[in-house]
């Protein structure tokens, strides 16, 4: 009997992007929920890249807001720039980017958590598991405290067994300053026989602004949007004031390329002491030398990490390379000649789950009741850490309510497309999302995530009913002129033929007979209800072609397979395929069809199994 409470519906391990999503989701439920972290000040913290969103993140991020998430929001009280991204493109591939004052928004983080109902937070290790039954049923820290549940969602981060790497200097650690979760990770080898393999990232110099000659780069500044991250006019606090701050563009010269090259024989990933494996789409400095010699110079952006602070982050220049290396790298590019390092760059290697092992509601097939979320999962990335978390979290609550567990399909989002991947393909290095992963991406714009899931969001209790009513005020509006919009006649056309001469880009608002349609551009509602039509207008014929695939893709969603289907009785499987469905365990019918190594002629053998079967 202990004199605290130590029952929870759920638990929640790691406070990290995932983790407070998977909190805030968890609790938004009403489950009693119990989230520990190895630091309750670090909550929330960006520890490599001070921004959010970006080329298919910005998308995640609205999606997390319309399923009643908190990275939108707080994203909008820390911004201290603001871009949209791809914009010499179609909208369909438009994305938010938001340079953060990266205190602000960890102070953000932890105050929408600290202001959850139902929600306790506490710092401690996760140290053991507690099984009973084959079943996982709490978890003990390294006080010897013992936290019982009824689910659990895991969100280690980078922080399983991680090894930070200086040259050759190594240190144990999740992140510079942070200590390593090395008994959890011995947890889940030992105690849950989990395949685990290993990955690597690393993250740039943190630069001090009075020693950077500005005048010898290309300054970006900030955008105005009207539409941001939010759907929603609700802000986190604390909020930063500047939103204007000013990103700039350099470029490494050749001197640069040779500092690398004469020195590649003390990098630890060209010598064998990295064993995990990089992401490609954000290699190191020295990954791109090696691996693009006729490249004379590369692309840096030197971006703002707060509103009052001097540090200023280099993009696109990670590295591991030992410190007296860094500094002749660094002072090597124009307007560094006398830069001084505040941080320097490292890699970090850590353990991570091969996802195949994961169902697509994140819980483990052989511990259903344990979800797994970011980064332990295989992903990089803030954004595709939190969208993992908030659908872990509102999984774990069904399942402690004793409901259902739901999936996100691949045409409702971006958070379905890549968890789909992640479970059904053979995951071998950092997995990052890109519009071009989803087969669906003029239905999945970012600007219409709301319409795509406040309603599914509702449904589940994710979102409150303000924002529910805000969104169906707008939605409604918007579906009454749209029913309408063909028999609106203007300049010999219908209205909806004549706005697709804005190609889903409105300039000047006064070129639009608005009037005509009861839109009012004084409100701020009403003109993201135009913006919407003129989109619509410009993608109409290709959206309807994509409807018919989606419908197709729904019929192979509908045709569920068992847990307990026999696969060793599908006659004309090859063994290859039959290993992989084994391995992977599909839901559905569709999910089968992306498995790698699985054909067409395969899924037809199979969809006429299932309706003996059924």
């Amino acid at each position: 009997m202990t004199d605290f409470n130590n029952k929870f519906d759920v638990i929640i391990a790691g406070g990290g992007h995932a983790g407070a999503e998977a909190a805030a989701a968890s609790s938004r439920l009403g489950a009693k929920t119990l989230l520990i972290t190895i630091n309750l000040d670090h909550i929330g913290m960006m520890s490599c890249n001070p921004a959010i969103g970006g080329i298919a993140k910005g998308h995640v991020v609205r999606e997390i807001d319309a399923l009643g998430g908190i990275m939108g929001r707080v994203t909008e009280a820390a911004t201290i720039q603001f871009r949209m991204l791809n914009q010499g493109k179609g909208p369909a591939v438009w994305s938010p980017r938001a340079q953060c004052d990266k205190v602000v928004y960890q102070q953000a983080v932890k105050h929408e958590l600290e202001n959850c109902e139902n929600l306790l937070i506490h710092q401690a290790f996760v140290e053991t598991l507690i099984i009973e039954d084959n079943n996982v049923v709490g978890v003990t820290t390294q006080f010897g405290d013992s936290f019982y549940a009824k689910s659990f969602v895991f969100c280690p981060g980078t922080f399983l067994t991680g090894k930070m790497h200086y040259g050759f200097k190594t240190f144990s650690g999740g992140r510079a300053g942070d200590p390593a979760s090395i008994k959890l990770a011995i947890a889940l080898k030992d105690q849950l026989s989990l395949n685990i393999g290993r990955l690597k990232t690393g993250t740039p110099q943190r630069i001090l602004a009075g020693s950077i000659d500005f005048s010898k780069m290309i300054k970006q500044g900030t955008e105005t949007f009207e539409d941001n991250f939010s759907f929603f006019d609700e802000v986190s606090y604390p909020k930063t004031e500047r939103k204007d701050l000013d990103c700039y563009l350099v470029k490494t010269s050749k001197a640069t390329r040779d500092v690398v090259n004469e020195n590649l024989d003390k990098a630890p990933m060209y010598q064998g002491k990295i064993e995990g494996i990089g992401t490609r789409y954000c290699p190191s400095f020295e990954d791109k030398i090696v691996r693009f010699p006729h490249h004379d110079t590369h692309t840096l952006y030197l971006e703002p990490e707060g509103e009052y602070t001097q540090e200023y982050y280099i993009n696109g220049f990670s590295t591991s390379m030992p410190t007296e290396v860094q500094w002749k790298m660094l002072r090597s590019i124009p307007g560094l000649e006398n830069a001084e390092i505040s941080r320097y760059a490292y890699a970090i290697e850590y353990d991570f789950v091969f996802p195949n092992q994961l169902n697509r509601s994140l819980a483990l097939k052989k511990w259903p009741n344990l979800f797994l979320a970011g980064q332990v999962n295989g992903t990089s990335g803030y954004e595709e850490a939190a969208g993992q978390g908030l659908i872990a979290g509102l999984n774990a609550a069904r399942l402690s309510a004793g409901l259902e567990r739901v999936e996100l399909g691949r045409d409702i989002s971006y958070i379905g497309v890549m968890i789909d991947d992640l479970v059904s393909k053979d995951i071998i290095e950092p997995y990052r999302l890109f519009t071009s992963r989803a087969e669906y991406r003029l239905h999945l714009r970012q600007d219409c995530a709301d319409l795509r899931l406040c309603p599914f969001a509702y449904d589940l209790g994710l979102l409150s009913e303000t924002k529910y009513s805000k969104f169906k005020k707008y939605s409604d509006k918007l579906s009454t002129i749209i029913d309408s919009w063909e028999k609106i006649k203007y300049n010999g056309k219908n209205f909806k033929e004549y706005l697709k001469i804005f190609r889903g880009v409105i300039k000047d608002y006064s070129a639009i007979p608005t009037d005509l349609i009861g839109i009012d551009i004084s409100d701020k509602t009403d003109r993201k209800i135009l913006r919407q039509l003129t989109i619509l207008a410009h993608y109409d014929g290709y959206l309807k072609r994509e409807k018919v695939e989606i419908k197709k893709l729904k019929s192979l969603e509908d045709l569920k397979i068992p847990t307990d289907f026999d696969y060793s009785k599908v006659k004309g499987l090859r063994n290859e395929a039959r290993a992989k469905l084994l391995n992977v365990k599909p839901t559905t019918l569709a999910q089968a069809g992306r498995i790698d190594g699985v054909t067409p002629a395969e899924i037809t053998i199979l969809r006429v199994n299932l309706k003996r079967h059924n």
